[in-house]
C-alpha cells in the first residue's frame, strides 16, 4: 500500500497535528512491511500555478477544446501533480484549522489537483461522475478551541465539512477524522486532547490496513 501523506502545516517537528499523524503511520507500518508513505510537504513544494496559461488551459478542457500547443509544458506539470496524487492507494492529510477551514496551501493543492476530466467528470445529463473511486483517507487536524457536534462552536467548523465535500465529491467516501481539539485553552487541556488524538491515531493505524466490513474476500 502507498499513502500519500499531504503535511498542511508549516511548524515541522513543533507541529501537534503532525505528532498525530506520526502516531498514525507507526501503527499502519507495524502491522506490514508493505507500506510506503509517500510525503508532500505543502510548505516545501512548488506547486503549479493557477493562473495565467494554466487557468487558460482549465477553461480550455472544460468546454471540451484541445490543449494550445503553448499552454501544453506549463499544464504537464498540473497534470504531473494529479497524477501523483491519483497513483496512491490511501491519504493522509494533516492539517491544523486555519480561520474556521483548511490552511491556505492545502487549499490551494486541491485546487491544484481537482480538475474535470481528471478527478470528476460530467455525464451526457450534466451529472458528476466521481473519478477517484475506492481509496481512503485519514484526516488529522489540530483546533485552538473544541468544535465538536454539540458545542456552541460546531457550527464554525467549516474545516471537516470542506473536506469531506470536496473529497467525496470525487469519490473519496471512506474520509476518517481524528480531531486533537481544544489546544489553546490551558495547557492540562491542551496535554489531554494531544494524548487522546495519538491514541486514536495509533489505534486507528493498527486497524487500517484489514479489510473493511462486508467486503469481498
Amino acid at each position: 500500500m502507498r499513502i500519500l501523506h499531504i503535511i498542511a502545516t508549516p511548524r515541522g517537528s513543533e507541529s501537534h497535528s503532525l505528532r498525530v499523524s506520526e502516531a498514525f503511520l507507526k501503527g499502519v507500518c507495524e502491522q506490514s512491511d508493505d507500506v510506503t508513505v509517500d510525503v508532500v510537504d505543502l510548505y516545501n513544494h512548488d506547486l503549479p500555478a493557477m493562473a495565467g496559461d494554466n487557468i487558460e488551459t482549465k477553461y480550455t478542457l472544460m468546454v471540451g477544446r484541445p490543449i494550445d500547443r503553448g499552454h501544453e509544458e506549463s499544464w504537464r506539470q498540473v497534470e504531473s501533480l494529479i497524477e501523483h496524487f491519483v497513483s496512491a492507494d490511501a491519504y493522509l492529510i494533516t492539517a491544523p484549522m486555519w480561520n474556521f477551514g483548511v490552511p491556505y496551501a492545502l487549499k490551494y493543492y486541491i485546487d491544484c489537483v481537482v480538475q474535470p476530466g481528471y478527478l470528476f467528470r460530467y455525464d451526457e445529463t450534466g451529472q458528476v461522475v466521481p473519478m477517484v473511486n475506492g481509496k481512503r483517507m485519514v484526516c488529522v487536524t489540530s483546533r485552538g478551541a473544541d468544535y465538536s457536534a454539540g458545542t456552541y462552536l460546531h457550527p464554525y467548523d467549516f474545516q471537516e465539512p470542506y473536506l469531506r465535500a470536496i473529497f467525496g465529491f470525487v469519490g473519496i467516501t471512506d474520509l476518517q477524522f481524528i480531531h486533537a481539539q481544544p489546544m489553546d485553552i490551558t495547557p492540562h487541556q491542551r496535554e489531554a486532547a494531544l494524548t487522546g488524538a495519538v491514541a486514536q491515531a495509533r489505534d486507528l493505524g493498527k486497524g487500517f490496513l484489514a479489510p473493511a466490513v462486508g467486503a469481498a474476500a
